[in-house]
């Protein structure tokens, strides 16, 4: 009979281990759309190509500190709180090999981003105007893209511009405008307000009329998503 004695340890070494990697959608709102950014790959494999920032995680590096690695050394953006989005773990998501993706995705207003564009290799592309890009991008990125949509849509649903996108103080117009980007659909104007309405803070003051008629000011009380 055999004891525990008799069986062989087990070491991590004994199963197989996927390469992990983080990439990450920085949204933005830019010309009237909803954009994504994009990185050009100046490494071997797909030399050249478009695609979002990322890296492979580096031994014993926490995945926070990687997303910030690779969006500081490949896109230029640092000071960011960058969120988990999700596990990508097709086996074949990769052509080179097992490697498992954890996304993350950040909302970043487009004056933050003007440092990083003025890079050739950086560059922004709307998630809905350039569909053949997108569906193109390598190791599966189109993916991360539409469920990094599918996170920004859901959350802009729930609370005024919880991704600051828009400068303080701003009218309900304005708000209304940056949700139907968002969204990718029109809105209902009085509905939209009761429901935002009360997650604002009026500032007591008034629009200067430059842009159609004076309309109430406003600031949120969410300043960021959760």
């Amino acid at each position: 009979m055999k004891t525990s004695k008799d069986v062989p340890a087990t070491s991590l070494l004994d199963y197989p281990r996927p390469s992990v990697a983080v990439d990450t959608a920085v949204l933005t709102v830019a010309h009237g759309s909803l954009q994504v950014l994009l990185v050009r790959r100046g490494e071997e494999h797909h030399h050249g190509e478009w695609a979002l920032p990322g890296t492979f995680l580096r031994e014993r590096e926490r995945l926070a500190d990687a997303v910030l690695r690779s969006l500081r050394e490949k896109a230029g953006i640092s000071g960011r709180v960058p969120r988990q989005l999700h596990v990508f773990d097709d086996p074949e998501r990769d052509d080179r090999g097992w490697v498992l993706s954890v996304a993350h995705v950040d909302v970043v207003p487009v004056v933050a981003l003007e440092d990083a564009l003025k890079s050739d290799g950086i560059r922004l592309a709307s998630v809905s105007g350039e569909p053949q890009l997108i569906t193109e991008l390598p190791y599966g990125h189109a993916e991360i893209v539409a469920k990094a949509v599918e996170w920004i849509r859901a959350v802009y649903a729930e609370s005024p511009d919880p991704g600051a996108l828009l400068v303080e103080p701003f009218t309900l117009k304005e708000l209304r405008d940056v949700h139907e980007i968002v969204a990718g659909a029109s809105l209902m104007r009085d509905t939209f307000r009761r429901f935002m309405e009360p997650q604002l803070t009026g500032t007591g003051q008034m629009s200067d009329g430059t842009r159609g008629r004076p309309s109430r000011l406003w600031r949120r009380q969410q300043k960021h998503y959760s």
